[in-house]
């Protein structure tokens, strides 16, 4: 016999009992919207089963059956529609979505509803065994959390992913050994850029070295951000910057009273096939006070070509067109043998490799930058506002860049470049 209340009722099948329950919406012709559920051999195990979805209902964290059979291939769809974060970022998670997770599922027709904590270890060992580098499954595996913790709570109740919860003894984290940065090795690393890449490749290893900017930043810099031409050649594109602009003009570019600089705007990163401008990593727009020996190389450089990219690849295009780790930075941190003849692309001699940087990664040269700064002792705020950083609590508040702050690490800088000069001379005579 069914049990009715108000709101939950069953009713027998043939041999099976089923349950309904209001939703608590109700349908266009006014009358209320149920959901049900089948197959049970108990009818007051049925009936429990509506309170309890009555309970959810009540307390928000009831999943309804329609949106339980959501399929995943259709939440990525909304996921990723749904993202807002730097272009990096989200051309990152789309690929891992569609080259890992998205297969995964789609071959076994999966609904969200159906990812349990036991499907969640299983995608999980699989994309391990599949991937050579554990770091690059953990992050498949990263992205496939986020997926899930947004689909609570509308559709599924709790999230299946599994947080590592740290028990026992600590375990440090591995970190990337790292080597002293000398003036003598970013010496040997500008000169085999310039038998790669020419005089830009010179000054682009220096510039990296003394301002720290990121590659991408390096790759994207053209005239109008660059000494000499900087501030007076500066766009000026937002109407609420004004000040800024004014105030970079009487501080910044030539002149015994003004400060050589660079000023980092943007980045070029690949997106729908181009390559185009993006803000830098984080908005850290700033700018970058230079050496005197830099601007001089900088303003010799622009001298030189008349491309619009400050460092310009050998044919005079961006450097961020070109694979530069593989192309470009292997040959000048790892050496190369002599290269000639007409079925090669240029002949270039045999480049000794910077055992310092042998094997490393660019990207190394930005924080011997500031390995630097912080050895000279200059102000925290000063040298990771440089760095393109933020300062969090209320030094980042209250803190600002100075110009005696700007001139010190100019003088630093400029020390350390007439010391390897000195030294260089004193070795060859």
């Amino acid at each position: 016999m069914a049990r009715i209340d108000q709101h939950v009722h069953t009713e027998w099948r043939g041999g099976t009992c089923r349950v309904k329950w209001w939703s608590g919406e109700y349908l266009p012709n006014g009358r209320k919207r149920y959901e049900s559920k089948g197959g049970f051999t108990d009818e007051t195990l049925a009936y429990e089963h509506g309170q309890n979805k009555l309970y959810e209902i009540r307390h928000g964290t009831h999943v309804k059956n329609r949106d339980g059979a959501t399929s995943m291939s259709d939440w990525l769809d909304d996921w990723l529609a749904g993202m807002n974060h730097g272009h990096l970022t989200e051309r990152v998670y789309r690929s891992v979505i569609e080259t890992h997770i998205r297969p995964y599922f789609k071959k076994q027709n999966a609904s969200v509803a159906d990812v349990d904590v036991l499907a969640y270890r299983a995608f999980r060992k699989h994309i391990h065994a599949k991937m050579r580098k554990a770091s690059s499954a953990d992050n498949v595996v990263m992205v496939l959390g986020m997926v899930l913790d947004d689909a609570v709570p509308r559709l599924i109740r709790t999230s299946p992913v599994e947080r590592t919860r740290r028990r026992g003894k600590y375990k440090k984290k591995p970190k990337e050994r790292k080597k002293d940065m000398t003036p003598e090795a970013v010496e040997q690393l500008a000169c085999n850029a310039r038998a790669v890449l020419g005089k830009s490749g010179y000054a682009l290893i220096w510039t990296m070295a003394v301002t720290g900017m990121r590659p991408g930043e390096l790759y994207g810099l053209t005239r109008e951000y660059c000494y000499p031409n900087w501030p007076l050649s500066d766009p000026r594109p937002d109407v609420d910057e004004t000040e800024r602009y004014e105030e970079d003009a009487g501080r910044y570019g030539r002149g015994d009273d003004l400060m050589p600089a660079i000023r980092v705007e943007r980045q070029v990163q690949y997106a729908d096939g181009t390559l185009q401008f993006f803000p830098p990593k984080y908005e850290s727009q700033r700018t970058l006070v230079v050496p005197r020996f830099l601007a001089d190389l900088l303003e010799d450089l622009l001298q030189s070509h008349d491309s619009e990219w400050v460092f310009p690849a050998a044919k005079g295009g961006s450097l961020g067109v070109a694979n530069f780790n593989y192309k470009y930075w292997r040959p000048i941190a790892d050496g190369a043998v002599e290269r000639s003849g007409p079925r090669t692309r240029g002949a270039r001699p045999a480049l000794d490799a910077v055992q310092s940087f042998k094997g490393r990664r660019l990207y190394l040269v930005r924080h011997g930058h500031k390995a630097w700064l912080d050895e000279d002792g200059h102000s925290r705020f000063a040298v990771e506002s440089r760095m393109g950083h933020e300062v969090p609590g209320v030094e980042g508040v209250y803190s600002s860049v100075t110009v005696p702050m700007e001139r010190a690490i100019m003088k630093t800088l400029q020390e350390r470049w007439e010391g390897l000069q000195e030294r260089l001379t004193s070795g060859n005579s």
